[in-house]
């Protein structure tokens, strides 16, 4: 009822562990895995190890929601290659990020032969200078590093796009153009909070990304114009906390959704939880396969 194939990724299930959030261990992703997610996307990997921000990166706001400035910290491509040589269990998606084309062709070549299903290009991240939004507001750029990384690559590609300067609808056309395919909308937006006892921004960066039930109706009002525009497979991604948010995301016209923060505040049980509230929905509307739901919301 719930396995569908996105793209020509086989998914037992359409719930899928967004980037950023616990994605860097083989142990992690199995156990999440068992925990019921249908696939996990990592943490976005670069071509060298990044540190990131010193404390304090996350702040915890009173609707379950996060502003983070983490700073992409992880272990570099060559040292995650070894982390998931041995995976033949997880339905892995591998997130890469980087300021050039050449970053990607180097890790996509390194990483392609591990055992992942695809890839998520990572080009909307908020708070990083010369990574992120700031590659991804360059439709000349998107396509040069989609290019690249589909010309090293038979595994499908997504791009994880943003809402920066550029329109979310011109930036998913410049990659759908170069071969992308897919889109994962959307990423976490730019926001900051101020201690009112200090007068300081509370993160050391300043300026985080805002993840959680906050931004839930600027991702389905993305995902609800790139199915309208494009019918392309679109991962939803941004406030699904429970399968009533799925379901949104889904009739919107998301193919698979994405969650990290709600795991954050309701731990591992949140992935049954979500399938077993959209097979009950199923059962109650009639729907014999969850790929009858998607853009639904267009037929009205």
């Amino acid at each position: 009822m719930l396995n569908l194939e996105v793209a020509g990724m086989y998914l037992r299930n359409p719930i899928i562990l967004a980037s950023g959030f616990l994605g860097i261990s083989q142990a992690i992703f199995e156990r999440i895995y068992d925990e019921g997610a249908g696939a996990v996307v990592s943490k976005s990997i670069s071509r060298y190890p990044m540190e990131g921000y010193r404390n304090p990166t996350i702040v915890v706001l009173e609707n379950k929601s996060y502003i983070n400035a983490v700073g992409l910290s992880n272990p570099g491509y060559e040292a995650f290659s070894e982390e998931i040589k041995t995976n033949d269990k997880v339905p892995l998606i591998v997130s890469l990020v980087g300021s050039d084309p050449s970053d990607f062709e180097i890790m996509t070549r390194k990483l392609d032969g591990s055992g992942i299903i695809g890839f998520e290009i990572n080009l909307s991240c908020p708070h990083v200078q010369k990574l992120g939004l700031e590659v991804g507001d360059d439709p000349q750029m998107v396509k040069s590093i989609v290019e690249t990384t589909k010309s090293n690559t038979t595994k499908p590609v997504f791009v994880k796009v943003g809402v920066g300067s550029t329109n979310v609808l011109d930036i998913s056309q410049a990659a759908l153009n170069a071969g992308a395919d897919g889109i994962t909308a959307i990423n976490t937006i730019r926001a900051m909070k101020i201690s009112i006892d200090n007068f300081n921004p509370i993160l050391s960066n300043k300026v985080g990304g805002l993840s959680g039930p906050s931004i839930k109706p600027i991702a389905i009002r993305c995902v609800y114009e790139l199915w309208k525009k494009f019918k392309v497979p679109i991962f939803g991604c941004g406030g699904v906390s429970n399968w009533e948010d799925a379901v949104e995301f889904m009739i919107a016209g998301a193919a698979s959704f994405q969650v990290g923060t709600a795991i954050g505040f309701g731990g591992m049980s949140v992935f049954n939880s979500i399938s077993n509230g959209i097979v009950k929905y199923m059962e109650r509307k009639g729907y014999q396969s969850v790929k009858e739901l998607i853009g639904r919301s267009h037929k009205y």
